[in-house]
């Protein structure tokens, strides 16, 4: 399997164990919601890039917590997580469940 096979599969696995992860306010997951930008699979880690719903969310150390503990479960390493400046829409959200 490529580099980029494993760097894939390794992001998709992420992107799978973050779907147990919930914005308490509105309950659907970082990932349905669109939260989720970047998945990037280094050789020291995993860096995960996301943003939040509305700035200055008061629970958004609650979940950033959550996606890094959730992440590194998923793949036995470690993950950074950082917040982006882009703001969220609900054009964000997967399609199938915005549809």
């Amino acid at each position: 399997m490529s580099e980029a096979q494993v760097e894939h599969n390794e992001a998709e696995t992420i992107r799978q164990a973050l779907r147990g992860v919930y914005d308490p306010e509105i309950g659907m997951s970082v990932v349905d919601l669109g939260m989720i930008r970047e998945i990037t699979p280094t050789e020291e880690n995993v860096e995960i890039k996301m943003i939040l719903t509305t700035p200055f969310c008061p629970l958004a150390s609650m979940m950033v917590s959550q996606v890094q503990s959730a992440a590194e479960q998923a793949v036995g390493r470690p993950v950074k997580v950082t917040l982006g400046t882009e703001p969220w829409s609900p054009s964000m959200m997967e399609r199938k469940i915005a549809a």
